[in-house]
């Protein structure tokens, strides 16, 4: 399996915030999944299990599976800079996170689809691999077939929101990487230190 594809709201309510996209179960039941519900009695987590979490969020947020995300804490732990900022900069640097980034699709599993179906072009060529990391400098671009797919342009039309390290022109669909993001750039909730403190063990 290349990615997880089971319920999305069993996943947000493990975490307790919607991770994976806005889901109208976390206001029923916003405690965590199980046959007890809220009333049943947890021992207090350990050390390991909240780091452990914490990856796991990381994990699922951003849609990597184990061994890549693996790869990518070495690549950050070689790198200057502090390792837990450079690990969220290069999950951020993924092609298909930069396209949900820039509002080209509702949800980074929307994003991955649009990659893998060639609709996403960088510097000119198509480029159908969702790992595939961003360089600053690099454009962003849909494809010409593609401007006119529907679900592209309800996500742009809905989605305003813009990042200072992306830059976006609406007239012909591209978008360019300014910059790598600095952490207070990045408003995902995860605590990277704790992921680190986990690898370094």
């Amino acid at each position: 399996m290349a990615r997880y594809t089971g319920p999305k709201t069993r996943i947000a309510r493990k975490f307790g915030e919607p991770i994976l996209g806005p889901t109208k179960w976390m206001e029923r039941k916003p405690h965590s999944p199980g046959q007890h519900g809220p009333n049943k009695r947890r021992k207090k987590e350990s050390e390991y299990s909240v780091q452990l979490k914490e990856k796991q969020k990381a994990k699922y947020t951003y849609g990597i599976l184990e061994r890549q995300f693996e790869k990518m804490f070495v690549t950050a732990a070689s790198k200057k800079g502090i390792t837990g900022e450079v690990l969220l900069q290069l999950c951020e640097a993924r092609l298909d996170n930069t396209v949900y980034r820039l509002g080209i699709a509702p949800t980074r599993r929307a994003a991955r689809q649009l990659v893998s179906h060639g609709h996403i072009t960088v510097d000119g060529g198509v480029v159908n691999v969702p790992s595939y990391t961003l360089r600053p400098g690099q454009s962003v671009a849909v494809r010409e077939k593609s401007r006119s797919l529907e679900a592209i342009t309800n996500s742009l039309g809905v989605n305003s929101k813009r990042f200072d390290w992306l830059e976006w022109n609406s007239a012909s669909m591209s978008g360019k990487v300014i910059t790598m993001p600095e952490r207070a750039q990045i408003p995902e909730n995860i605590r990277e230190q704790l992921i680190v403190e986990l690898y370094s063990k």
